[in-house]
Formats: structure tokens, sequence, C-alpha cells
């Protein structure tokens, strides 16, 4: 299929796009890498009568370190954010997390602000950035305001986003000192949307362990340092609320078995 008709534009400045979106307002919507956006296009799923274009925008294509908060743009390429130097020794999860996000042909393109935008709960991005209690940075004309990922995400491609808002930014916590973390994932093949991702943080007396691509958006489970047969009953009851469910991909079953092993496996590995 092809998308149905809409009007281009292609801004340079931030201050541009957030005026266009203050003039369109539900009728526009925003491309940054197209990854997400151009399928839902083409299959009409989004009809939108104008795009404004912000890959362009130099003044959001940054990555830098604000205290002890990663910050990156709304122009940052997700291949840009994987290759940046410091990546494994700031967010560690972010590090692991990278080399199972699709492919390196879609990452070269699709940007991070862009993934936290579209809100699948199966995707990598979503996943780390609840997990690690990150926030999102949220403009409008007329207003701006931060937003904790626990709350932007709001369900199934649902997010706090009003229709003359853009993500200016998101912002990962760096890593702790001391503290340890893991990442895994089981897909159909390797770059597939995750069946089950799983991200395990421990910081002292906490262990939390966060899960995508069951529940329709990333849902955290504290856990504490629980251990042995409490632990096994703990993961078990989380993968019960999530209320899994059956498609063509997954039983709700198996789903929740994954929870299971894979919750238990990242567990283990940051707990020593």
């Amino acid at each position: 299929m092809k998308p149905a008709g809409f009007d281009y534009l292609c801004v340079e400045t931030l201050d541009e796009a957030l005026e266009s979106l203050q003039l369109y307002g539900e009728r526009a919507r925003i491309l940054a890498g197209g990854q997400s956006l151009m399928p839902m296009l083409n299959i009409r799923l989004a009809q939108p009568s104008f795009l404004i274009d912000i890959s362009r925008c130099s003044e959001l294509d940054y990555i830098r370190v604000e205290g002890d908060q990663l910050v990156v743009g709304a122009a940052v390429t997700q291949a840009k954010l994987q290759h940046w130097p410091n990546l494994a020794q700031k967010v560690p999860l972010l590090h692991q997390a990278f080399p199972f996000i699709s492919h390196f042909q879609i990452r070269n393109h699709g940007t991070v602000c862009g993934s936290i935008a579209h809100a699948d709960p199966s995707a990598e991005l979503p996943l780390c950035l609840t997990a690690l209690n990150g926030s999102v940075v949220v403009r409008s004309a007329t207003n701006r305001r931060v937003v904790a990922a626990e709350t932007f995400f709001q369900g199934m491609l649902t997010t706090t986003l009003a229709p003359d808002e853009l993500i200016q930014e998101v912002r990962f916590p760096m890593a702790l000192p001391g503290a340890r973390y893991y990442f895994d994932e089981v897909s159909m093949r390797h770059g597939d949307f995750a069946l089950v991702a799983v991200a395990a943080v421990a910081a002292g007396e906490y262990v939390d362990l966060t899960v995508g691509g069951v529940a329709d958006r990333p849902r955290t489970a504290k856990l504490g340092r629980l251990s042995g047969e409490q632990l096994e009953l703990a993961i078990n009851d989380f993968a019960w609320s999530l209320e899994a469910q059956s498609d063509t991909h997954a039983t709700a079953h198996y789903r929740r078995h994954l929870v299971r092993q894979l919750g238990l496996r990242v567990i283990q590995g940051v707990v020593v």
C-alpha cells in the first residue's frame, strides 16, 4: 500500500517545528528517522495531513552529560548513540541492549526519541528508559515539561504527548557506583521485536526487574534481595500480573515462561 496524501514540511529549528505543531495540531505528525512512522503511513494506520521533518534540526542533534544523566536530543539516531564512546561506561544497560535493536540499517536512520515516542511495548529503548527511571522532556510552543518514563508510557503505542507537543530529548540516568545492569531478550529472529525482553538493575539493597513485550508497556517489579524459592515465587507472581495475551507469535503461557526464565537469569547476573 501507499500512504494517504500529505504535505511535507522540512524544518531546521525547534521553534519552527513547535510553531507548525501549534498550527496544525492533530493533523500533523513529527518525522525524524521514520523507521516506525513510515510503515504506519504505508498501511494507513496513520493518516496525517502534515509531516514535520525535524531530522535537519542541528539543535536537536546532541548527546551530552548533564549532572548524573545522559541527555539525548530528538534528532540523534540510534546508531550515533550506540557508538558514543562512553556509552558502555556511562549507561551500560543501553550498551547491552543496542545489539538487540533491529538491524544496523534501521539504527542508522531510526532515532532514539522516535522509538520512545512510538511506545511499542516490545521495543528495547522504552524498556531501558523505564528500567533506569529515566525521563522525557516534552515541548510545545507554550510549555515545557519533564515526564517520568513510568508516566510517559500510557499503553500500546500510547503516550502522554499532546497533539501540539514533541519530544525534545530523553534523559537516561547514568550508572551508579557499584550498581550492576543486565539486559536479555528472546525474539523469533535476531533483530525482530522481542517476544519478551528483560532488564535487571541492582544497586545497594534493591533489585528491580523490568519486562517488555508482555504487558501494554514496560513494567517494573521491585524485588529486593530475594533469593532461592522466594525469588522464583516473586518472579512468577510478577509474570502472572502482566496479563500476557496469546498472539500469532507466542502463547501467553510461553511468554510467562520466558519472564520466569529470563527474569531469573538477569537477576542472577546482577546479584553477587
